[in-house]
């Protein structure tokens, strides 16, 4: 008997392993068919609209056909459309709208004729039908209003010419303030919070890094109530920053700067159900009336306070130990600031001063710098 129950039992355990191993083998497929498929779709889409949106050849076309006709005119056509010296090279941004208005900007005559120099560009003294249409079209832009209002500025990119709606800045060779540039096709399955750890490896030595800090500090002064009124800060991250072979600092992207003024018309009277929904850009929050359920138009952060919020880890790796815990200090009281504060703008500059001096003196002597 017990030699009958035995072969009953070894009969049975063969077959249930295969089926078990089967079923197994069957989900691991199903699975590996399914990362494959969202991966694939994931690419697809992300290609077709980089592909769609840097689109040069067409850009071009339209451009020089408007630019042939006389619709329109500007110092970088011929280079463009004639000689075709001026080409395009890589596409730095996929996003299509960056639209601004003039909005009640302080001495806004004197803005006019800045703005009536740069529109002519071939300087004869007057403004052409094709010139007005094209410095018009530029007009829509945050970051060539900017970078007419600007132009002087060490760290705004000098605007080298426009055609249309155009425009030619100096080259930066530095585009992001610190880490490596990879394909996006790797870029999607990297996780976040590991990228931002990979990237403090790939920065310049301390003092260069706090030479680049120093022009982050001193563009926030330029754009802080200026002659042309207070310009908002609402995505700085270190894509938007680069700096040059001397590590001087250079915006690369400033399409997200914009007049406050501007920013509260747009914000005010959102919608809102909770702070989370008053946010331009990504820096630019206000805060959500419970009562009203309206956005208000006082923005939280001023620009300081988000620009050492980006410098503090890379300001502190690496830091000199003998300035390390006072750098640390300044930063955390700079992060703190609230644009609501009493004294507000007499702790911004106090603190901006401050970080500024402590970084000056520690690099003033040094090769890196």
């Amino acid at each position: 008997m017990a030699r009958s129950l035995c072969p009953g039992a070894w009969l049975r355990k063969p077959y249930y392993l295969q089926a078990r191993f089967s079923y197994v083998r069957m989900k691991y497929l199903f699975f590996s068919w399914l990362v494959v498929f969202v991966g694939s779709w994931i690419i697809y889409v992300q290609y077709s609209t980089y592909t769609e949106l840097c689109r040069g050849k067409d850009c071009k076309k339209i451009i020089c056909d408007k630019y042939k006709t006389g619709v329109i005119d500007g110092p970088a056509c011929n280079s463009l459309c004639v000689t075709e010296t001026l080409y395009f090279g890589k596409c730095l941004s996929t996003k299509p709208n960056n639209q601004a208005k003039l909005g009640d900007q302080g001495n806004l005559s004197e803005l006019v004729n800045l703005i009536l120099t740069v529109a002519d560009g071939d300087k004869d003294g007057q403004v052409s039908l094709g010139e007005a249409k094209s410095a018009w079209a530029l007009l829509q832009l945050n970051e060539f209003l900017l970078m007419v209002i600007l132009q002087d500025k060490e760290h705004t990119p000098k605007l080298m010419g426009f055609c249309g709606d155009l425009y030619v800045m100096e080259s930066v060779e530095y585009t992001s303030l610190y880490g490596i540039s990879l394909p996006w096709v790797i870029e999607l399955f990297i996780p976040s919070g590991f990228r931002r750890s990979m990237d403090q490896l790939f920065t310049p030595s301390w003092p260069r890094k706090a030479k680049i800090a120093i022009g982050l500090l001193e563009f926030v002064e330029d754009v802080f109530h200026g002659p042309y009124g207070n310009f908002l800060m609402c995505d700085i991250s270190a894509k938007n920053l680069g700096y040059n072979d001397k590590y001087d600092l250079k915006m690369v992207d400033m399409r997200k700067i914009v007049p406050e003024t501007n920013l509260k018309e747009l914000i005010k009277d959102r919608h809102c159900e909770s702070d989370l929904d008053c946010v331009y850009g990504t820096d630019c929050r206000t805060t959500c009336d419970q009562s009203t359920m309206k956005c208000t138009s006082e923005v939280i952060q001023p620009n300081l306070a988000k620009a050492c919020q980006l410098l503090k880890d890379y300001l502190l790796r690496g830091a000199p130990t003998e300035i390390r815990e006072e750098l640390e200090k300044q930063l955390y009281s700079c992060i703190a600031l609230k644009v609501t504060a009493n004294q507000m703008e007499m702790e911004h500059s106090l603190i901006l001063n401050n970080l500024k001096t402590l970084l000056w003196k520690k690099i003033s002597y040094t090769n890196d710098s």
